[in-house]
């Protein structure tokens, strides 16, 4: 396909056979280096990408009423309410903002205790 005629001259004289390897590598030319690429640009940026997505999602729904949230602009706040594309979140003792629930970063339940600041043993 991409073989100039010198190169098909050259292999029916020495009597090549059709197909094989060196054929196929012929043929795809340029091309050749750039599907190696792909798959390791699959495999090192997308796949990942696709994991951390599933697990945030993962997370938005497993929210519930009374878990400590981090927002992703860093506010920590409690769950208020739980709708279905909206969560009211506690700030401040009495003050409770609605956030999409995709802005939630992280989601830090009511069992799990909270880090020391301080380095003391």
């Amino acid at each position: 396909m991409f073989a100039t005629p010198a190169m098909a001259q050259t292999a029916a004289a020495a009597g090549a056979p059709m197909g094989g390897f060196e054929n196929f590598l012929a043929a795809m030319g340029p091309m050749a280096p750039i599907l190696p690429v792909m798959v390791l640009f699959y495999f090192l940026m997308i796949r990942p990408q696709q994991k951390r997505a599933k697990e945030h999602q993962a997370l938005i729904t497993g929210i519930k009423r009374g878990d400590t949230v981090v927002l992703s602009n860093g506010m920590i706040g409690k769950v208020a309410r739980v709708e279905e594309t909206e969560v009211g979140v506690e700030i401040a003792t009495g003050v409770t903002v609605k956030v999409v629930k995709s802005m939630i970063s992280d989601v830090r339940t009511r069992g799990e205790p909270a880090a020391a600041n301080d380095t003391k043993s």
